[in-house]
């Protein structure tokens, strides 16, 4: 065993109260790909800003079909093994909660609870109304959007559907991130993995936990700018890290 090893695993069993941030290099080892990444899908199209989407059909339009042609990737993930070491941890009693980036509902597919999971970029599984926030299945919408590309309204009060996720230009979720800043601000570990901690401002929650007292841990193949701030920075690939240093 190494000592980059030994130390993670000493300061996971030394803490009682474990917080878990994960961005996009968690799921790629589920086969879903980083858009943020050279060649990936935002480097060929370019993401659709929030604005145009709220006042151009032809954006939603453009948006919706870039939905369902990435539905065939992200419908066929399943969570890896690093989505399965923190559920082992999350049900064990040893994390309270998991903060994300992502939008692929993997984690609450591992086992943890939808409740617990703090996804502070929205959620690609599923639509709501900007207007009245209802709720709709992407079945749904995807059964009206087959004909002729027709736009899906919401049934309660005929505003704009869109994919739960958020967009560029969006408002951030106010209440997902004031939970995720308190987490933050009461955890004596908190467990950056797989983000490139680039993208603001969830990448001010790992600081904010270091500046409250927690212990910082990055994990991720590549560096970070964060990686000065934190007590142990490993990089290493996710998955086989993970599921190692929790069976110890």
């Amino acid at each position: 065993m190494d000592m980059e090893i030994s130390e993670f695993a000493q300061l996971l069993k030394a803490s009682r109260n474990l917080v878990v941030f994960t961005g996009a290099g968690i799921s790629t080892e589920s086969g879903i790909p980083d858009f943020r990444s050279p060649g990936g899908l935002w480097e060929k199209n370019k993401p659709i800003d929030f604005s145009d989407f709220m006042q151009s059909e032809e954006a939603r339009r453009e948006s919706w079909r870039r939905k369902f042609a990435m539905d065939s990737v992200l419908s066929g993930a399943d969570p890896n093994k690093g989505h399965l070491a923190i559920s082992s941890l999350y049900n064990n009693g040893r994390v309270r909660a998991v903060i994300t980036q992502n939008i692929d509902g993997l984690h609450q597919q591992s086992g943890v609870r939808d409740e617990d999971v703090i996804e502070l970029h929205g959620n690609t599984t599923y639509a709501k109304c900007l207007s009245c926030h209802e709720r709709m299945s992407l079945d749904d919408v995807r059964k009206i959007f087959e004909q002729d590309e027709a736009l899906p309204v919401c049934g309660t009060c005929g505003g704009i559907v869109k994919t739960a996720t958020i967009s560029f230009g969006q408002a951030m979720p106010v209440a997902e991130m004031r939970r995720a800043e308190a987490l933050a601000q009461s955890a004596d570990l908190f467990l950056a993995i797989g983000s490139s901690l680039v993208v603001y401002p969830a990448a001010e929650i790992p600081l904010l936990a270091k500046r409250s007292g927690a212990k910082l841990i990055i994990l991720n193949r590549e560096p970070t700018p964060l990686d000065e701030y934190a007590d142990l920075v490993l990089r290493r690939e996710i998955g086989e890290t993970l599921d190692f240093v929790t069976k110890m």
